[in-house]
């Protein structure tokens, strides 16, 4: 069973969710067939640029966050 995918966080994008809790990022892939590929994930909790990130999942890609 694989335990995730690691990938390092290129760019903090902003914060969204209800309460500002969740940040989006631009990580890029380490390792497995998407291996350089950069998408856009929303994470939750205290994350950095040059941070390592574990994705449980690499084929969904967080919505890009729209002001209103």
């Amino acid at each position: 069973m694989e335990k995730g995918t690691p990938a390092e966080v290129v760019e903090v994008l902003g914060r969204t969710g209800v309460y500002g809790e969740i940040i989006q990022v631009l990580c890029k892939i380490l390792e497995g067939p998407e291996t350089g590929r950069v998408k856009r994930r929303n994470v939750k909790g205290i994350v950095r640029k040059g941070d390592i990130i574990i994705l449980l999942s690499t084929e969904r890609e967080a919505k890009e966050i729209k002001a209103k």
